[in-house]
């Protein structure tokens, strides 16, 4: 199964839309993610787009759209019915295949930290990955919103950031980042505009004020429809179900004298949720979800390749997938059995006094496994971008000069993923190391064996640097990936040289 990440970035952003625009493309700008939904909100100046793929691509397309909201959202000229403390206001990551929440928060923290360090924006952990409390809840954490918080991070012990400086970044804010289950955004709009109706509705179905569990819920004015609104999160869909909320928001109405007019989900909303809404109001008996097409359909054939079929494709006379690809997926391995080795020793009373640091590495190689194994895939997708450029026409000197541009291009990306399949592999034979030293001595041998597979992937991954540099115009960067790559595979060697003599003596 492949291990998949959705990541919902908020940005206070709705009314600009090349601007919307620019956010989305910075984000889908890594190879492996993708765009599911991009929405923009002019009355709350906000919009949300929806991203998900492998965890490491994520985090680095993350990353990317917070440096394009730094650069391009200036919150002292911001304006919007929506809460905001942040040009990149809020970024929850979310499990959906082959990853559990834990490696959801620490991939949140991850992400967190290098927002903090090489933006520097103050970033609060909330939800899941919270460390305190009371920032579980994203209103406690957003309260006073940017100018509030501008005003009070240095000053109030209870407003220091988890990561970052004392203060907020001047035009970008603050930013807050987690780890949550999947949410919907649900609002419901009122045959009103009474303002005051729809925060005393919002104070009535929302948890805080007593009303039901799993749920925010705010008032607003939307002056373009003269209506206002009641715009809900619901945390967990299961524990409240979307037409409960629904029900609830009607009924308080009706108190005021109001109908609902309409109501709308903001971004994606699990099938489940919908189903569950079909079977309340239809009231269906015996409902299931295989009496679903397309359910039926896709668990019927969606299935995904597996080790044979990558095996076949290898042995088979195209030229992809190659070695570059292959050498990844050794390193994908050796970070698999390097998890493996921490697992077993997590836990272990007789592994107590290392369990915190065990689990750390734990934490590393699940990270690496999950970009060497989209390593696999960028390295084809490489080879094929120099084949496409070799293509280009080349009867006209502006041709020839076009397509020169393109082989150079392609070939500097050829080059630089097998130089981060190395870099990659390098980080989990130094990992292996240290577990085949402080790991269950049981299984010390499956470290050993991690470390033949990562070292045999930063050679193979040296082999492909090197295939690619005499193309290359630009010998300062050849040169610079040949001598890396060279130190890279030298210092692995020495590591799994170590690593033999200990299972051998």
């Amino acid at each position: 199964m492949k291990r998949i990440v959705e990541c919902v970035p908020n940005f206070s952003e709705g009314q600009r839309k090349e601007v919307v625009d620019a956010l989305a493309a910075a984000l889908t700008g890594v190879p492996g993610v993708a765009l599911l939904d991009s929405e923009m909100d002019a009355a709350h100046n906000r919009c949300v787009i929806t991203i998900a793929g492998e965890p490491e691509a994520v985090a680095t397309a993350v990353l990317s759209g917070v440096a394009k909201a730094v650069e391009l959202i200036d919150l002292r000229r911001h304006k919007g019915e929506h809460p905001r403390m942040g040009a990149a206001d809020v970024i929850p990551f979310i499990p959906i295949a082959g990853v559990t929440m834990d490696e959801c928060v620490r991939l949140s923290v991850k992400v967190a930290e290098q927002i903090a360090g090489q933006l520097r924006i103050p970033v609060y952990l909330y939800e899941q990955s919270a460390r305190i409390d009371a920032r579980r809840d994203l209103a406690y954490v957003r309260k006073g919103e940017f100018e509030g918080i501008r005003e009070e991070i240095a000053a109030n012990p209870d407003r220091r950031p988890d990561f970052g400086p004392l203060e907020v970044h001047p035009s970008a804010g603050a930013t807050a980042v987690g780890a949550r289950f999947p949410l919907v955004a649900y609002n419901v709009y009122l045959r009103s505009s009474d303002l005051k109706v729809a925060q005393a509705i919002a104070k009535a179905v929302r948890f805080s004020g007593g009303g039901l569990r799993y749920v925010k819920a705010l008032g607003f004015e939307i002056k373009d429809r003269n209506q206002v609104q009641v715009s809900m999160n619901l945390t967990n869909y299961e524990g409240t179900p979307v037409f409960r909320a629904f029900e609830m928001v009607a009924r308080e109405a009706e108190r005021f004298g109001v109908s609902v007019a309409s109501s709308e989900i903001v971004g994606l909303v699990p099938q489940k949720a919908l189903n569950a809404c079909t079977e309340n109001f239809l009231r269906l008996e015996g409902f299931g979800e295989n009496q679903i097409l397309e359910s039926r359909l896709e668990a019927s054939l969606k299935r995904e390749p597996g080790m044979e079929e990558f095996i076949s494709s290898v042995a088979s006379s195209e030229p992809v997938p190659g070695g570059g690809s292959v050498s990844a997926l050794a390193g994908s391995l050796a970070a698999a059995l390097g998890e493996m080795v921490a697992g077993l020793t997590e836990g272990k009373k007789k592994y107590e006094s290392v369990d915190g640091r065990v689990r750390e590495l734990h934490a590393r190689l699940t990270v690496a496994r999950g970009a060497l194994h989209e390593l696999v895939r960028e390295d084809a997708a490489a080879y094929q971008q120099v084949m496409r450029a070799m293509k280009l026409p080349k009867a006209t000197p502006e041709e020839k000069t076009a397509r020169n541009a393109a082989i150079e291009q392609a070939t500097r990306s050829a080059t630089e993923v097998p130089l981060r399949t190395a870099r990659m592999a390098a980080e989990v034979v130094a990992d292996l190391e240290v577990l085949a030293g402080i790991g269950n001595t049981n299984a010390r041998s499956d470290a050993a064996v991690g470390a033949q597979l990562a070292c045999a992937a930063i050679k193979g991954a040296q082999y492909n640097v090197l295939i690619n540099l005499p193309g290359l115009k630009d010998t300062s960067f050849a040169e610079s990936c040949r001598t890396e790559a060279a130190a890279l595979a030298r210092n692995g060697q020495a590591a799994l040289q170590r690593i033999d003599a200990m299972m051998c003596s």
